[in-house]
């Protein structure tokens, strides 16, 4: 669900070979990363796809994703992932099941509270051109991990020329999977209590809590 999409082809693994600390890439993700900082919270939704061409895959999901500081919610239809910045409750409404775990910022492959930061470690960034992405005049950068065994062996985001808004990101794997995520909607500043955070149990009852940790 969190994962999405395709990709196996070789024009992509240049990309790779040629990736670096581009400073034109540099330049447009600090800027970019300095303008979601100014905001205390947001909400955001998204339309998310994976797609795999050679086993035939191809799903969306159209989560919405609230970050305030290091807490984020995640809402689906089938799966709610809260999060309150050192437990997370997995609520899976359909099997009336909560799994509870601690929360480790490093088994995570995607921090929704991170995403516009992630470049700043482990990551060489290139400048690849122009793209129109929803009709957005786009920067183009492709986010390479450092570490050769890394899940994900590119990451591309679009970024738009005039506002530094991130227009879309897509995360390609090893295993012939393209995960792409296309906001339609983001609101800054929204008023979130710390609770909205967090799975409260007796609100949700014949639900059953695994606790993991």
């Amino acid at each position: 669900m969190k994962k999405s999409v395709l990709v196996i082809v070789g024009i992509m693994l240049a990309g790779v070979v040629c990736a670096q600390y581009d400073p034109k890439a540099l330049e447009i993700l600090e800027a970019m990363s300095k303008k979601y900082k100014t905001y205390s919270s947001f909400e955001v939704n998204l339309t998310s796809s994976l797609i795999n061409e050679s086993a035939g895959v191809k799903e969306e999901f159209k989560p919405r994703i609230t970050v305030k500081g290091d807490k984020y919610r995640l809402e689906l239809a089938e799966q709610q992932v809260y999060n309150n910045g050192t437990t997370v409750w997995t609520y899976l409404p359909n099997e009336k099941e909560v799994n509870i775990d601690n929360f480790d910022p490093k088994s995570e492959d995607l921090n929704p509270t991170k995403i516009f930061e992630m470049y700043k470690k482990g990551f060489k960034y290139l400048l690849v051109g122009d793209k129109t992405e929803g009709g957005v005049a786009c920067d183009e950068i492709d986010l390479v991990p450092e570490k050769k065994d890394a899940q994900y062996f590119k990451i591309k985001m679009l970024i738009s020329k005039k506002d530094k808004n991130v227009q879309s990101w897509t995360m390609f794997d090893r295993g012939g999977n393209r995960y792409k995520y296309t906001i339609t909607k983001f609101t800054p500043n929204i008023k979130v209590e710390d609770a909205f955070f967090t799975f409260d149990i007796k609100k949700f009852p014949g639900v059953t809590p695994n606790d993991l940790r």
